[in-house]
């Protein structure tokens, strides 16, 4: 009996966790799944996967912050300790760059969860290279 849709995210979850996490704490990210974060000269790269509402497929969403975390233009302060890639408006989309529509997913739908989170590897240093031109 195939999974289902929720069974076969919690699949995904548990790969990426076996296979990016780790590269991800090489590269001194902190951070619980979804969102990780690093501290790095006068600010914080953030990082967070983003899963595809109607199932099969992520991305991941990267931004960078101040040192001190941001304000939300109504005031809120997040420190540097809670804020993630969603919080912050200028923000970039790390997708497999290929097609369009549901081709610009990592996807994970066939049962290929390993094949998913492998290729992500393959896209760390495009998110590399933006943190780098990018200040807080």
């Amino acid at each position: 009996m195939p999974l289902t849709m929720g069974e076969l995210r919690k699949a995904m979850n548990s790969e990426l966790k076996t296979s990016v996490l780790p590269i991800l704490r090489e590269h001194f990210f902190k951070g619980s799944f979804p969102h990780f974060r690093r501290s790095r000269g006068n600010g914080i790269d953030l990082l967070t996967f983003q899963f595809d509402k109607y199932g099969g497929g992520f991305v991941i969403e990267i931004a960078r912050c101040a040192a001190d975390g941001i304000t939300t233009h109504w005031g809120r302060h997040i420190p540097p300790s809670k804020v993630c890639a969603w919080d912050v408006n200028d923000r970039q989309r790390i997708t497999p760059q290929r097609g369009s529509g549901r081709d610009k997913w990592f996807r994970f739908d066939q049962g290929n969860l390993k094949e998913a989170a492998l290729s992500l590897l393959d896209h760390l240093p495009m998110a590399e290279a933006w943190w780098q031109n990018h200040n807080a």
